[in-house]
């Protein structure tokens, strides 16, 4: 590594070579110089690090650029071996228009219909739906007026739909549109009047309907046999906060919380629970836990495998090592998730 025009590597080699030379000094001061070597291979590791050879995340890397492939390096477009998506015919299209045929285009002859050919275009309708309900209201023999019920949740003389609602949310909290935009998508695409804090009431609304699916997503993951637990630095109003997650093939439960330890760890309330395999990235607070067994992110590993190689000499050690994980990887996929794990007959 180069620090200011300076070969870092290079001088510390030279260090090592005098120190080996020189037979008069003392104990001491060799010691004093080895140790201060040390010292400045460390500190110059850490300086080489990033999100790429490290378990630092992405924000903390300076100067970060998004990489550009080298010039003839792929084509443009799809590349070979990728999951393409392709429209495929559906057997009851929702609209059928026949086109007949105009005869007068043609001599003048008996013709006869033989089949047709038939293309499908996708497409969406943006449109605004009003559907007035009209509760009957009747008497008795006595005056007595009776008056049929509205449907649940229909409860104003105007009011927004769960569509709607729905829809809103989505383009909030998924595609993390700002409320003026959505407010501007509503008015301007579909014609519905929609304020921002309408918005704001209809995230409000989501979130206390998922109450129950937030208590039933940290039951089932307490219980499960294998869980993926993370956290990451985010910012709320100004202030950093982690954003917890805790995975598995089924279930993911993301917690935001002002703390990153055991602190917050315990009130999530999933990891005091679990005793099953938990996979992390070696944080210390993990292994407080002592009911599960732990299992560590080889994806961490791989990048600090990636860092070994780049800022310790290139120990080979390293660079085989990280073949071997991803070889390890190969064939757990290859055997279906599991090591050893025998084909099923089918």
């Amino acid at each position: 590594m180069t620090i200011e025009n300076i070969d870092v590597d290079a001088t510390l080699q030279k260090v090592e070579k005098l120190l080996s030379e020189e037979k008069g000094l003392s104990p001491a001061v060799r010691s004093m110089i080895e140790l201060l070597a040390l010292l400045i291979t460390l500190l110059v590791g850490r300086l080489n690090r990033n999100s790429r050879n490290s378990s630092k995340p992405p924000s903390s890397d300076p100067n970060r650029k998004k990489e550009s492939k080298a010039k003839g390096e792929r084509k443009a477009g799809g590349q070979k071996g990728r999951d393409g998506v392709t429209l495929k015919k559906v057997d009851n299209p929702d609209e059928v228009e026949v086109i007949k045929v105009d005869r007068r285009k043609y001599p003048r002859s008996k013709y006869k219909v033989v089949g047709y050919e038939a293309r499908q275009v996708f497409d969406i309708k943006i449109s605004r739906v009003v559907t007035e309900y009209r509760a009957e209201v009747v008497e008795d023999a006595k005056g007595n007026r009776i008056v049929a019920s509205f449907p649940e949740g229909v409860t104003k003389a105007v009011q927004y739909g769960p569509d709607l609602k729905a829809h809103a949310v989505y383009m909030s909290q998924y595609q993390l549109i700002p409320y003026k935009r959505i407010q501007e998508y509503f008015e301007g695409q579909i014609g519905i009047p929609l304020s921002e804090g309408s918005v704001y009431n209809f995230n409000r609304e989501a979130y206390e309907s998922l109450e129950p699916f937030e208590v039933r997503a940290r039951e089932e993951l307490a219980k499960s046999e294998v869980m993926h637990v993370d956290e990451t630095s985010i910012n709320k109003n100004g202030d950093r906060y982690w954003l917890h997650s805790a995975s598995n093939s089924l279930w993911t439960y993301f917690f935001p919380h002002e703390r990153r330890g055991t602190e917050a760890i315990n009130s999530i309330g999933i990891l005091p629970e679990f005793k099953g395999i938990l996979c992390h990235d070696h944080l210390k607070s993990y292994y407080t836990y002592s009911n599960c067994t732990h299992a560590l992110c080889n994806a961490h590993h791989l990048r600090e495998l990636d860092g070994v190689w780049e800022d310790d000499n290139k120990q080979e050690w390293a660079k085989e090592m990280k073949a071997l994980l991803k070889e390890i990887n190969r064939a757990t996929s290859d055997a279906g998730g599991m090591l050893g794990a025998k084909p099923h007959n089918k």
